[in-house]
Parts: C-alpha cells; structure tokens; sequence
C-alpha cells in the first residue's frame, strides 16, 4: 500500500526542499517507487535541486479532470516528479475544493508508487495545512533559531487542533554536531508538550554543511553523488529515513492521499 509523507517547515530557508529530495532519493535507492509532489505551487523548486528542466504540468483543469498521470515526469534519479513548475501563476490561488480535489485525484497513482513525498509550502497557510493532514507521516525541519521555533509550534498548533494530527517527526537542520541538535530537538519539545497533546519523534539532524550547499548550486542532489551519498552527509539521511519509517502514522478523519484497502472496498 502507498504511503504519503509530508515535509513542513514553519518558515522558509531551513533546507525544506533539499531535504524532501534527498529523502526521495534515499527511498528510491531502497528500491522503493518514489514520487515526489512539489506542492508550493508557482514558487515550485524542487525540479531546480534535482537538474531538471521541467514545465508545468499541474493546472487547474487537469485538477478538474483527474488526470494526475498526465502530469508525472521521470526524473534522470529515478523518482517520479508531480509539479507545477515554478512558472504555475494560476496555482497560487487554489481554493479548498482545488487542493481536496488535487489530494483525491493522487489515489490514482496508489498502485504505481511506494511512497509519496509531499514538499508543502512553508509556513502554516491553509494549503499547507491540508497537504499536512492528508499525509501517513508528517517530518517537520527546524533550525536552531527562535523564530524557527516558532513558526514551527504554529503548524503543530494548527494541524492538531484544526485537523488532529498528533504524531510529527523532527529533523534538525544546519547543527553543528548531534549534541547541539538533540538540544534544539528537546528545547523545542519542551515547548509543544506544554500545550499541546502530540507526539514528537527525533530523526536525527543534518550538520552544516558545504557539500550540501554545493550540491543545491550544483542542481545535482547530495544523494545522488556516491562519495556524498557514503559520507557524513549521506549517512544521515539514510539514518533519517529509517527513523521516519518507524515513526508513528496519523490516522486523521479528514481526506487522506491514499485509501487503505476497506477503505476502498466499503
């Protein structure tokens, strides 16, 4: 059964994109079928991270009609692409039926994918919000910084008391060392569990770096180059992966990407 797993971040610049398509790629390289939704529609940049020259191909009628798979592109690495572009203008204003329609019409590629990932706009809008709730497994990417915190606790805020969900897996980005991280992480839990009733997981942390840094200036992903993928770098996404596999999966009442199976049969 297909699996959905959304990538947030409170605010923009915490590495969000680089880390869904290093993530992407980290399953792909399991042997797992891959599709990767760039969902910050107008403003999409993943296509620019992974070297791909890519038109838009999600449009509102093609929201209307259905047809998703008219819209996927196979990328050189192997994950399948679902995006708009970064020149999709007539998206940046899909209203609520628009993105539940986008989120039921994606039950068509359930057969033809393993897992989803889903890289939601920053921040804590509506669209967001309903790529979130609709997601298995929500991994959330902070930095060491108040307002990341911050903006952070807002989505947390919103999608449990707006759409109840509860279980959120955190990455924390640009430590210095996993110390450092681990303290970010349990700062900032210490911060949800006073007011909120989730369940945080810790994946792990990414270090600053400037393998990183090149790759993204490169368009070439990190995970896609075999001594950055063996390196310090490399390993830790691995690592993040599976921790994310074993985190726990939210079940909330709303629409969902993928049915399960009495789902489909009732």
């Amino acid at each position: 059964m297909a699996q959905s797993i959304a990538i947030a971040s409170g605010k923009g610049g915490v590495g969000k994109t680089s880390i869904a398509v290093n993530v992407a790629l980290v399953l792909r390289q399991l042997g797992a079928r891959v599709t990767l939704l760039d969902a910050d529609f107008g403003t999409a940049n993943a296509h620019i991270l992974m070297g791909e020259n890519l038109r838009p191909k999600i449009d509102k009628a093609l929201l209307a009609d259905g047809s998703v798979q008219g819209a996927l592109t196979t990328t050189s690495h192997g994950v399948t692409l679902l995006s708009g572009g970064s020149a999709a203008i007539d998206l940046l204003d899909l209203k609520k039926n628009d993105r539940l329609q986008l989120i039921r019409n994606v039950e068509a590629i359930s057969d033809e994918t393993d897992y989803l990932i889903v890289d939601t706009p920053a921040g804590a809008s509506d669209a967001t919000l309903a790529f979130v709730a609709a997601a298995d497994r929500v991994l959330l990417v902070v930095v060491g910084e108040p307002t990341s915190f911050m903006d952070a606790y807002t989505i947390l805020k919103a999608a449990h008391l707006e759409h109840g969900v509860r279980s959120f897996s955190v990455v924390v980005n640009m430590a210095r060392d996993g110390q450092e991280a681990r303290r970010h992480f349990d700062q900032f839990l210490a911060i949800a569990l006073r007011f909120l009733d989730v369940e945080l997981t810790y994946t792990g942390h990414l270090p600053m770096s400037t393998s990183l840094r090149r790759s993204v200036v490169a368009r070439r992903p990190l995970m896609a180059n075999a001594a950055d993928a063996n390196g310090p770098e490399g390993q830790a996404f691995q690592s993040i992966v599976q921790k994310l596999l074993k985190a726990p999966v939210n079940q909330p009442s709303g629409i969902r990407f993928f049915l399960d199976t009495t789902e489909k049969d009732a």
